[in-house]
C-alpha cells in the first residue's frame, strides 16, 4: 500500500477557525447567508451493508467477508503480483492509505483507500476515504443487484436515471459527476448500453503528497 501524511490542524489554527465558525453563525442570525453549500453524503451499500465514505471504517468490509488486496509491481518489475493485507497490520496515525483493491467477484473489483485518525490504528479501525467500483461482465445480475448508491441497485442506473436521482451533478453522455469541496462523485457510463460500468465516492482530506512512500 502506498502512505501519504494527513496535514492535521494544530490548537492555534483550531481556534481561529472556531472563532471563524461563531462569526458566520451571528452573520446568519442577523440575516446573512452562509457562503458554503452544505453538501450532501451519498451511501453506497454492498451485499446489504452500508458504507458512508468518510464515516464508515474498514470493518464493515472485513466483517462482510471482503478480503483487502494490494497489487504491485515485483522488483524486476516483469509481472503483477497480488498480495493479501493483514488485518491486524498497525497503520500509522495521520496518514493516508491507498493502493488496496476488495474483490466483489471475479468480474467486479473496487479500489478503497482509508485514512487514520491521531492515533496509530489496525486496518478495520481506519475510516473510509475512497471506493472506486469496476464493475465487469457478469454472468448475472445477481452481484450488481447486491451493490446500491443511495438505496437503488446500480443495474437500474442507467445515464438518464442518474440524472433524475442527482439532478445537481453535471457532465455528458458517457459521465455523470459531481466535485464538491468535502465530496467527489463520479458516475462513468457504457457508450453502447447506457449500463453504468464504474463509479466512485471520495471524501476530500488534506493530504501532503510529498511524503509519499
Amino acid at each position: 500500500m502506498r502512505k501519504k501524511t494527513l496535514f492535521r490542524l494544530g490548537s492555534v489554527c483550531l481556534a481561529v477557525l472556531v472563532l471563524m465558525a461563531a462569526f458566520s453563525g451571528c452573520s446568519e442570525l442577523l440575516g446573512g447567508e452562509s457562503s458554503r453549500e452544505e453538501e450532501t453524503l451519498y451511501p453506497v451499500s454492498v451485499n446489504g451493508r452500508e458504507i458512508r465514505v468518510g464515516e464508515t471504517t474498514m470493518a464493515t468490509l472485513l466483517d462482510a467477508g471482503y478480503k483487502v488486496t494490494v497489487s504491485e509491481w515485483t522488483e524486476d518489475h516483469s509481472d503483477i503480483e497480488e498480495y493479501e493485507v493483514d488485518p491486524e497490520q498497525i497503520l500509522d496515525a495521520n496518514s493516508y492509505y491507498s493502493g488496496g483493491s476488495v474483490w466483489l467477484s471475479e468480474a467486479s473489483f473496487a479500489h478503497v483507500y482509508f485514512v487514520t485518525d491521531e492515533e496509530p490504528a489496525k486496518i478495520p479501525d481506519a475510516v473510509i476515504a475512497y471506493m472506486e467500483f469496476n464493475l465487469g461482465t457478469e454472468e448475472s445480475d445477481a452481484v450488481l443487484e447486491k451493490i446500491q448508491i443511495n438505496g437503488v441497485p446500480i443495474t437500474e442506473i442507467t445515464r438518464a436515471k442518474a440524472e433524475e436521482m442527482f439532478p445537481d451533478f453535471t457532465g455528458d453522455e458517457t459521465m455523470w459527476l459531481k466535485y464538491g469541496v468535502d465530496y467527489k462523485y463520479d458516475l462513468n457510463f457504457d457508450s453502447a448500453t447506457g449500463k453504468l460500468r464504474k463509479f466512485s465516492v471520495e471524501r476530500k482530506y488534506d493530504v501532503d503528497y510529498s511524503t509519499s512512500e
